[in-house]
């Protein structure tokens, strides 16, 4: 996002998230069952089950929980059918927009959605009209205190792209091919984690203020609170407002 890191904008999602666990624990759960039906119940050999677990666990999920969410995807366990749906949409002062859902129900969702960026201003675009801003990327959030000389070499020596330095936090910056082995040296090395997870990165950032930047956090909050709402990803660049 030229020079503005995704984690400065992640932290108002994030505590929102945090106050509400039940959600959290649905929406990962959702995404364990989808990953285990596509791609089989093996965590080592389906990567994107592993990406799920390791969000389930860094979440204090019980391991029951994900199992049994597993069981579900792969059929040994009854479980609902979920559908993956992308809403590329524009927001306030003309924010792109991606919406990952997963429903058991579209004709329930869309229109939920569809109100949500009506009611804030914004409107649901045409497949294409916002995806091409976005691409795939590794971020790999790490607290503060480990010095500069260790992430450095723990992360670019396991393949990692960038690591920058957040004041607040050490964003190690991956491709997705490249994720999962720096990820696994970061464990390795037993640095303090506070996120890890495939993001999609803006390859353009739109400017925030006054009225629209009210109206996009509201339509943010909005959309997150949605129980079929798995991820909202936006080109936002925005100063976080004082509570």
């Amino acid at each position: 996002m030229s020079g503005h890191s995704k984690w400065s904008t992640i932290k108002h999602k994030k505590g929102a998230a945090d106050a509400k666990r039940g959600k959290v624990f649905t929406k990962i759960l959702k995404e364990i069952t989808v990953a285990a039906r596509l791609g089989g119940g093996d965590v080592a050999s389906n990567p994107r089950l592993r990406l799920a677990v390791d969000q389930a666990k860094g979440s204090n999920m019980p391991k029951d929980n994900w199992e049994r969410a597993i069981k579900k995807g792969t059929g040994e366990l009854e479980g609902v059918t979920y559908e993956e749906v992308i809403y590329e949409a524009y927001g306030p002062g003309g924010v792109a927009i991606l919406v990952e859902a997963m429903t058991d129900n579209k004709n329930r969702t869309t229109p939920e959605v569809r109100s949500y960026f009506t009611k804030f201003g914004g409107e649901l675009g045409a497949m294409g009209s916002v995806a091409y801003l976005f691409a795939k990327q590794g971020q790999i959030v790490v607290e503060p205190e480990v010095s500069e000389d260790q992430i450095m070499e723990v992360a670019l020596e396991a393949g990692a792209d960038d690591v920058i330095n957040e004041g607040e936090a050490w964003v190690i910056k991956t491709s997705p091919e490249s994720y999962q082995a720096v990820k696994d040296a970061v464990d390795a090395a037993k640095l303090p984690v506070i996120e890890a997870k495939i993001i999609m990165d803006p390859s353009t950032s739109t400017a925030l203020e006054g009225s629209k930047l009210a109206s996009f956090l509201k339509l943010v909050d909005l959309l997150e609170d949605n129980d079929d709402v798995q991820n909202v990803w936006h080109n936002a660049d925005y100063e976080e407002p004082e509570d």
